[in-house]
C-alpha cells in the first residue's frame, strides 16, 4: 500500500469512527447492559463505572459469534469473568449466554430484566466504539420506551487495535457496520440515521479500496 493511499484510508477511516461514536455524557442509572463482542476492555469499562457508583447492576448478553467462537465460554459469560476480577461482586452480575445478534441481545435481554424484576428506568448501554452508532438506532426502533445512553471504552482509533483486531480488521468492521445501519434501517430494524456527505464518501471510498468483508454481496 503506497503511503498515499494509507493516509487517504486513515482519513476516510476516521471519519466512519467519529460517525459511528456518540459521545454521549452519562448520567446515574438503574443498571449496565452490555453488548457482547469480541472486546474484552468494554467488561473493563462496565466495572469502572459500576465501580464509580453509575449502576447498581449489570446485565452481560451475548453467545458465541463470529469472532468469538474459540472462546471457553459465551460473550456474557467471559464478559461476566472479566467484570469479577475487577472486583464486581457475583450478586449484581446477570448473564443473558443466547443472543446471536443484535435483535436477539434487545429481546432476551429484555426478557430477563424482566424476570428478575430490575429496575430499568434508565439504563447505560456500552458497546464497541464503532458499534454505538447502531446500537442505538436498534434499541430506539426495537425497545422504544426504554431510557438509555450509550457508551464505549474512551479509546482513540489509533490505539483500538490489539492482539484480537488489527487496524485492517477494524476498517472492514467499520464499513460493515455503517452497511449495516442503512440495512437495517430500510428494512424496519432501525431507526433511520442521517448520514453526512463526508462520512458517505468516505464509506465509498473505503469500500472502492477493498474494505467489504462485511458487506453482503
Amino acid at each position: 500500500m503506497s503511503s498515499s493511499l494509507h493516509h487517504s484510508i486513515i482519513r476516510a477511516a476516521s471519519e466512519l469512527w467519529n460517525y459511528h461514536r456518540l459521545y454521549e455524557p452519562l448520567l446515574p442509572a438503574d443498571g449496565i447492559l452490555v453488548f457482547g463482542s469480541n472486546d474484552l476492555r468494554v467488561a473493563d469499562h462496565a466495572a469502572e463505572l459500576y465501580h464509580r457508583g453509575m449502576a447498581s447492576w449489570i446485565l452481560f448478553t451475548g453467545g458465541r459469534g463470529r469472532m468469538t467462537e474459540h472462546w471457553p465460554d459465551t460473550e456474557a459469560a467471559c464478559f461476566a469473568a472479566r467484570a469479577k476480577t475487577h472486583g464486581v461482586p457475583d450478586e449484581v452480575v446477570y448473564c443473558e449466554p443466547n443472543a446471536t445478534h443484535t435483535g436477539e441481545n434487545i429481546l432476551f435481554s429484555r426478557e430477563m430484566m424482566a424476570r428478575h424484576s430490575l429496575d430499568s428506568k434508565h439504563v447505560i448501554v456500552l458497546q464497541k466504539p464503532y458499534m454505538e452508532r447502531r446500537t442505538r438506532a436498534s434499541i430506539e426502533k426495537q425497545w422504544p420506551e426504554l431510557s438509555f445512553r450509550v457508551s464505549s471504552p474512551p479509546i482513540p482509533m489509533d490505539q483500538y487495535p490489539n492482539n484480537s483486531i488489527g487496524m485492517d480488521d477494524l476498517i472492514h468492521a467499520m464499513v460493515g457496520d455503517l452497511f449495516r445501519i442503512i440495512d437495517y434501517a430500510d428494512k424496519g430494524l432501525s431507526t433511520a440515521q442521517i448520514i453526512p456527505s463526508l462520512v458517505h464518501d468516505a464509506y465509498h471510498h473505503l469500500m472502492d479500496a477493498g474494505y467489504t468483508r462485511y458487506v453482503p454481496r
